[in-house]
């Protein structure tokens, strides 16, 4: 949730950015308790990514590929528990603190507390790909993006620990399909997962941090559609597709469409004390909407951080936690 950069490359964030928006953040959080299809132009990126691993069957040809630990639905068999980051700076997330195999490390120890009999956990690496920023960049987007290294350094770590690879979007002034599109390298792999962030979507002179962004639904249409469709070409296992929001107004989920090999989710985000993220949690799994669940947690900000059982107590139990 909080993290703008600033600088070449990808930055680190800008402190007083910070400090507006976790005040404005904090603020949000205690009203919300009560509470491109046909214009997206033709992108594409591709390249050599290590594949991940397939079985065989009987007669030696190729099987469908499957999730890390087999199987090829991922809800509502698996719950998924991710931490969320990128290596540019600790602010932007646990993920981000020590190196990919070091971050896997630890969410493996977090996660297990989470396993049930009848449904295991299946961990994730939540990297954020485009980093929203303070400054324009060179091309006026307000966004940085993660090199390929950097995702590829993620995606071996998160397939030793046989683990999820989760791209996260903060798109500033760009827009989410052609963010999305252009990591097409990593998302035709079937243990790579999309996350899009609307609270860093923003438009006209609006500036990453200094306001809350939305996204449209026709946009968000779009992205799903252009990933369900890379799916279906190649076979994939269900993909992980989440949609984090902490206002009623940043995504209406209403008019998102379901998609039939995505498991999407919409995530509780925000920081604050439990019973403010309880109530708020509640109020978003009434909007009576056909998708999975997600509950966010932050190890800093959260004022009487969850334990994993007090999570687990919340109906409906969430499908996707993540740690920030």
């Amino acid at each position: 949730m909080p993290h703008v950069g600033t600088g070449a490359g990808v930055e680190r964030p800008a402190s007083s950015v910070f400090v507006r928006r976790r005040l404005l953040a904090a603020a949000v959080l205690l009203l919300v308790v009560v509470g491109i299809a046909a214009a997206a132009g033709a992108f594409s990126g591709d390249g050599g990514s290590p594949p991940a691993g397939k079985a065989s069957t009987s007669r030696g040809a190729p099987a469908p590929p499957e999730l890390p630990g087999g199987g090829r639905r991922l809800l509502p068999d698996r719950r998924v528990v991710a931490f969320y980051g990128a290596p540019q700076d600790p602010e932007l997330g646990t993920l981000g603190i020590g190196t990919p195999e070091q971050a896997a490390r630890r969410l493996a120890r977090q996660a297990r507390a989470y396993a049930r009999p009848d449904r295991p956990v299946l961990p994730a690496l939540e990297l954020i790909a485009s980093v929203a920023a303070a400054d324009p960049g060179e091309d006026g987007m307000y966004r940085t993006r993660q090199s390929g290294a950097v995702i590829d350094r993620y995606l071996r770590a998160a397939r030793r620990h046989g683990m999820l690879l989760l791209l996260d979007i903060q798109p500033g002034r760009s827009d989410f399909f052609t963010e999305t599109v252009r990591l097409r390298r990593w998302l035709r792999e079937p243990d790579v997962g999309l996350a899009l962030d609307p609270e860093w979507r923003v438009t006209g002179s609006e500036v990453p941090g200094q306001v809350i962004g939305h996204a449209e639904p026709r946009e968000l249409n779009a992205t799903t559609a252009w990933l369900d469709q890379l799916a279906a070409a190649h076979d994939l296992p269900q993909k992980l597709l989440v949609v984090h929001q902490f206002t009623d107004d940043m995504v209406d989920a209403a008019q998102l469409q379901p998609r039939s090999r995505l498991a999407m989710v919409l995530n509780a985000d925000g920081f604050g004390t439990r019973p403010v993220k309880v109530s708020k949690y509640r109020a978003f799994t009434r909007e009576g909407h056909d998708f999975g669940q997600g509950f966010k947690l932050f190890f800093h900000e959260d004022v009487g951080l969850m334990t994993p059982r007090q999570v687990l107590r919340l109906r409906p139990a969430p499908d996707v936690v993540v740690y920030e």
